[in-house]
């Protein structure tokens, strides 16, 4: 009898162990008709920090609970056998096609997440950086709110000329185009008292309103869960409007939930704003730029 129950504890000792460091699976999903290489950036290290997905295809990764980081997609990629290469946007430096610490260079549509440690997980997907692909977060599992999140809107169809990127790939964040404080929320703007909403943020807002869209756009853009795994979609065919759960149900609880900025304008003083040509006014010129500041505090 010693023995059994000895035996007993170290088995619920090796099952708890287990459970605190599985923390959630990360599956990546290629919707795109063209390929797609996603970065990894966090800590601990991922099985990999930058692989191809080719379209139609998924891959995943185990993360260990207390894991922080981000995922996003890289574009117009062209690496040879051994690896080397680089990417037409959100390239992160490396030369190759493991992104190796390198984070990705604006602009990027970033999915963010920090697995709690007995608690709950922090995610969002960020706007902060600029857009280069469509991208969605959903839930499989998991207790709490739990809300699908992301954007699932072309944005580089509706890029102001002053944002775009040449070629088309990509949307800058104002922060990035014109390097002014005001736009970056740095200096004298390095709060939320002070940093408000730009006409470009609420474009993007108006387009994505659970996505982040500058650095104090928290309210509508942090979202919670407990003991979930993640899926991380690029170009959605569609928003999700349900949260999966682990028994194949779904409930309410991703639904879309609001489509104004945190400024309260919504896209109808968006369009009165846009100009015949689609473009947007710029109103700064100069400063200095925080686009290689993380975009904010995920805990913050």
């Amino acid at each position: 009898m010693r023995i059994s129950t000895s035996l007993m504890i170290l088995s619920l000792l090796v099952l708890a162990f287990c459970e605190g460091i599985l923390g959630a699976t990360f599956t990546f999903v290629n919707k795109c008709d063209h390929t797609v290489w996603p970065g990894i950036l966090g800590t601990p290290k991922l099985d990999s920090t930058g692989f191809e997905l080719t379209k139609g295809t998924s891959r995943s990764f185990q993360a260990p609970t207390g894991w922080s980081g981000r995922f996003w997609g890289r574009t117009g990629c062209n690496f040879d056998d051994s690896g080397s290469g680089s990417c037409a946007t959100a390239d992160c430096g490396s030369g190759q096609m493991e992104c190796n610490g390198g984070g990705a260079a604006p602009p990027a549509t970033l999915a963010e997440f920090t697995l709690g440690s007995g608690s709950q997980d922090f995610y969002d997907v960020s706007l902060v950086d600029g857009y280069n692909l469509p991208m969605m977060v959903e839930v499989s599992g998991g207790s709490g709110p739990c809300a699908s999140t992301g954007c699932n809107v072309d944005l580089n169809l509706k890029c102001p000329t002053e944002l775009r990127v040449e070629g088309g790939g990509a949307c800058m964040s104002a922060c990035d185009a014109f390097k002014t404080p005001q736009y970056c929320c740095a200096g004298a703007y390095a709060s939320p008292a002070t940093c408000s909403p730009s006409v470009y943020s609420q474009m993007f807002k108006s387009a994505c309103p659970k996505s982040y869209s500058y650095a104090y756009d928290d309210a509508t853009s942090t979202f919670t869960c407990s003991n979930a795994n993640y899926i991380i979609t690029f170009c959605p065919s569609s928003l999700p409007s349900k949260k999966s759960k682990s028994d194949g149900s779904t409930d309410e609880s991703g639904t879309e939930s609001g489509t104004e900025s945190r400024s309260g304008s919504g896209s109808g003083s968006m369009d009165q704003a846009m100009l015949a040509d689609g473009s947007w006014l710029a109103n700064l010129a100069t400063g200095s730029s925080a686009s290689n500041q993380p975009s904010r505090d995920m805990n913050g």
